[in-house]
This record gives C-alpha cells, sequence and structure tokens, in this order.
C-alpha cells in the first residue's frame, strides 16, 4: 500500500496493492497495523456504512460537531468526487479543500480526520460508496456545509442542478457554520 499527500497536510489518499491475473483480482482493502504504520493514526473504527448513490447525487458536506468522525472513505462501484474541507479554526489550512476521484476501477481510499466536513458527487451511472467511522451517527451533532458556498471555491465536474437530500440543502455557509477550535 502507498500513502499519497493532499492539499491537507492531515488527509490522505491511500492506494492500495493490487494482485490480479485473467481471473480476477485481490487486495487487502484495510489492515489495521499497516494504517497505523504508514499514516500515524491509530483509528479505532467502530461502524463501518454503505451507500447506492444515482448519477449527480451530491451528498455533504457533512461533519459531526461533537462525536466527531475520522472516516476512512472509498467506492466499490462506480466513481465520485470527493472533497474535504478543514474545519478546525486553529488550522493554517482552516476552510480549504481538496479533492479526489475515487472509483472502483482505481481503489484508492481517502483519510478524512476528525475536524473536516467531507461530501462526494456521483459522476458514474451510479456508485456504492463504503466508510469506516472512528465514532457512531449522533444525529443531534450532524453538521452540514453548503456545497456551493463561495468562499470555498470547489469546482464540482456537474452536470446540471446536482441531487440533494432536504437536509442538504439546508447546509450552512462557511462564515455561518459551527466549527472545530
Amino acid at each position: 500500500m502507498k500513502v499519497l499527500a493532499t492539499g491537507l497536510p492531515d488527509v490522505l489518499i491511500l492506494e492500495p496493492a493490487v494482485f490480479g491475473d485473467d481471473r480476477g483480482f485481490f487486495y487487502e482493502s484495510f489492515n489495521a497495523r499497516k494504517f497505523a504504520e504508514l499514516t500515524g493514526v491509530n483509528a479505532n473504527f467502530v461502524q463501518d456504512n454503505h451507500s447506492r448513490s444515482a448519477n449527480n447525487v451530491l451528498r455533504g458536506l457533512h461533519y459531526q460537531i461533537r462525536q466527531s468522525q475520522g472516516k476512512l472513505v472509498r467506492v466499490t462501484a462506480g466513481e465520485v468526487f470527493d472533497v474535504v474541507v478543514d474545519l478546525r479554526k486553529s488550522s493554517s489550512t482552516f476552510g480549504q479543500s481538496t479533492s479526489v476521484v475515487l472509483s472502483a476501477a482505481n481503489k484508492r481510499q481517502l483519510w478524512v480526520p476528525e475536524g473536516f466536513a467531507h461530501g462526494f458527487l456521483v459522476m458514474s451511472e451510479s456508485a456504492e460508496f463504503l466508510y469506516k467511522t472512528t465514532d457512531y451517527w449522533a444525529p443531534e451533532h450532524e453538521r452540514c456545509l453548503r456545497w456551493d458556498d463561495p468562499a470555498l471555491g470547489i469546482d464540482w465536474p456537474l452536470n446540471g442542478t446536482p441531487l440533494q437530500s432536504g437536509k442538504d440543502q439546508l447546509g450552512k455557509l462557511l462564515s455561518e457554520a459551527e466549527v472545530f477550535e
């Protein structure tokens, strides 16, 4: 497995070693010991989530202000444009974002530490998205940042107006959002 830096120092891309032949492929999608050795992060994952979304669905930008979650995310079918925003007020990269294409084809994973908002846009006909979290879902602490906040300057590869949940349509601008100290 290789670890690649992103535009945000604590957000990491993980590329697994994939072994393939004419029968198909095999790769180790998670190994706690290797993850800790390569990232320096000793994460205790407590929940796995799996979603399926149609083309042009935009989920996020989500975070939990309390019971903050670190997330290890990947795509097992299709392709997404994945975005992370630093919401740690004390960080030199506060309000900055980074993005990466995650797909079943590239098998990349993304480590999203606590203190960041996360979201994605489905670029294929549909996509299946899996993620491990370091804390449990706590709807009372869930927050959403507006995907189209001009202050964030995210260049989403949109195909028209994205499809969103009602909750995501009510996301806050960065200037109004609760953030991490």
